[in-house]
């Protein structure tokens, strides 16, 4: 067994996106072979209306996953292909926009006007760019929830974690998807697959996390034994990129921590992007312009 190291520390920065909303973007728009086959991750949290009501009117993706998960307000939905729903508070929606799709996410605050949740991006490897498009949805009632003696919790949304497996399934690149919480000042030792790209993302509380692996200056924290271990501290917006090995430690802070822990193996392709389309060469990407402008995108299944 071996404690993956800090790679990379960054913060989320404030972006607009849609018709205007004010989120933050932990990472996307960049290298991705630190977090390959995710592409970016969103946090769109807010307690004003006017900076999220405008939403994300209609719009086409090709070539990955949209991964929305909602922990306050609601979601409104619909596509191209006549599918309308609602994505709530605990909810999960798992959208594979194959070889293509033209949808809209509105979000509405709840009764105090609060609106927050994530959208991951998940690359497809080019042997699915083309594949029929499909949603996973799990409501919050559904999306299983394992409990620690210690009072650790985790909402598994996708992958196997804790001897429980979580509903979404059928996903190229076999991700682990896990809302993990560990109460003040306690330890955790917490599984992750060795042959993936993991990183966690911290969306309260702070917490500590085995110091990076190069030269660089880190804190330090004295455990009980008396041995001095580098400890990398981390709290709120915070994206911690990890290096290799089958675990990841944190220590609450005392406040406690709650993040989002992510993993998946790489592809290792050729990535071709251009805003919510996502190919292996530009030609694939010109070509799926075009078809956009021409009105031949939505492929006929019939």
């Amino acid at each position: 067994m071996s404690i993956r190291p800090v790679k990379k520390l960054t913060q989320a920065q404030p972006t607009m996106e849609g018709a205007g909303v004010h989120l933050r973007r932990a990472f996307g728009f960049g290298n991705t072979s630190d977090t390959d086959p995710f592409l970016l991750l969103d946090d769109f949290r807010n307690e004003r209306p006017e900076d999220y009501l405008a939403g994300f009117p209609w719009h086409p993706h090709r070539g990955i996953e949209t991964i929305t998960y909602v922990l306050a307000g609601t979601v409104d939905h619909g596509d191209s292909l006549g599918n309308r729903g609602a994505i709530t508070a605990g909810d999960v929606q798992w959208m594979t926009a194959g070889s293509g799709i033209i949808h809209q996410e509105m979000p509405k605050g709840d009764n105090q006007g609060r609106m927050h949740g994530f959208q991951l991006w998940a690359n497809l490897p080019s042997s699915k760019k083309m594949i029929e498009p499909r949603y996973q949805e799990i409501q919050s009632k559904d999306v299983p929830v394992m409990t620690e003696d210690d009072g650790s919790t985790a909402r598994i949304i996708c992958g196997d974690f804790w001897g429980q497996k979580g509903l979404v399934d059928g996903i190229a690149a076999n991700p682990t998807y896990i809302d993990v919480s560990v109460p003040p000042m306690k330890k955790k030792i917490l599984p992750v697959e060795v042959q993936s790209n993991a990183f966690a993302y911290i969306f309260a509380g702070s917490g500590k996390f085995r110091g990076a692996s190069d030269a660089r200056p880190v804190p330090t924290e004295r455990y009980e034994e008396g041995v001095v271990d580098p400890m990398v501290t981390a709290g709120n917006r915070s994206l911690i990129l990890f290096d290799r090995g089958d675990e990841v430690e944190v220590q609450a802070g005392e406040e406690g921590v709650r993040f989002l822990l992510i993993s998946g193996r790489p592809l290792r392709e050729p990535v071709a992007w251009r805003g919510p389309i996502v190919m292996n060469t530009q030609e694939e990407l010109a070509r799926a312009f075009d078809e956009l402008r021409r009105g031949t995108f939505i492929r006929d299944r019939n």
